[in-house]
This record gives C-alpha cells, sequence and structure tokens, in this order.
C-alpha cells in the first residue's frame, strides 16, 4: 500500500504546476474579458444586477472548458500554455462577433437584460465546447 501512495504522490507536482497554472490562466481571461468589455462586469454584479453574472460566469465557464482540454492534451507546460493562448483568443473573438451582431450588448447587459446575457453564455459555452473537441495532442 504505500507504494501505491507513492506512486499517486509522484504525480502531485505535475497537478500542483498544472493546476497553479490553469486558474492564472483563468483569472487572466477574467481580467482582461472585463477589460475589454464596455459594460463594467464587477461594478454590476456586485450591484446585484444578475445579466451581468450570467453572461460573466459563461464566459469563464467558455473558456475553462478548452483550458481543461489543452491541459489533459498537452504534453508539456509549454505546449499547454501554448493551446491556452489560443483558447484566450478564440473566445474573446467570440464575444466580438456578438458585439458585431448586438451592438449595445454592453448596455443590454447593463440593463439586466437576461436574453443578452443567456445569448453571451451559451456562446460562450458553445465556443468553448468546440475549442476544446479541436485541440488534439
Amino acid at each position: 500500500m504505500p507504494d501505491a501512495i507513492a506512486f499517486y504522490l509522484a504525480g502531485l507536482p505535475a497537478f500542483v504546476r498544472y493546476f497553479g497554472a490553469g486558474m492564472l490562466l483563468l483569472a487572466l481571461f477574467g481580467l482582461i474579458y472585463a477589460t475589454l468589455t464596455p459594460h463594467k462586469e464587477w461594478r454590476l454584479i456586485r450591484a446585484n444586477v444578475p445579466a451581468a453574472a450570467l453572461a460573466f460566469g459563461g464566459s469563464l465557464l467558455g473558456f475553462a472548458l478548452p483550458l481543461a482540454g489543452a491541459m489533459r492534451e498537452s504534453v508539456s507546460l509549454l505546449d499547454f500554455l501554448f493551446w491556452a493562448l489560443v483558447a484566450l483568443l478564440v473566445q474573446l473573438l467570440a464575444f466580438g462577433l456578438l458585439r458585431l451582431l448586438i451592438p449595445d450588448l454592453g448596455r443590454r447587459i447593463g440593463d439586466n437584460e437576461m436574453a443578452s446575457a443567456i445569448l453571451v453564455a451559451l456562446v460562450s459555452v458553445a465556443v468553448g465546447v468546440l475549442n476544446a473537441a479541436a485541440m488534439k495532442g
């Protein structure tokens, strides 16, 4: 039994590196996303605007999906970071395209229009699923 425990604990440093990098990348994405959106997510979330929380949370989930895929498929930490950057750019591009289709998207989310928030969240998740599936080792 002690050999089994040692075997599993041998993977702990890799877990800490990948999980830590993943958390930092998720925070970085959230910061970039919140900076680039026309509405102020954190101010709206603190003001209890559900549409802002839904859109922002969906965007985080949409990025976390390909991040997890990159983590699973990567052969090294550098490989993971490269694919995480690709995922980040794809998610930001998806939001940019939504803003082109709905020019007043930021105002709508700020006004707590749930249809716009649901669209942002679900498009982010859909793009994240496709993004994750496209990552092959």
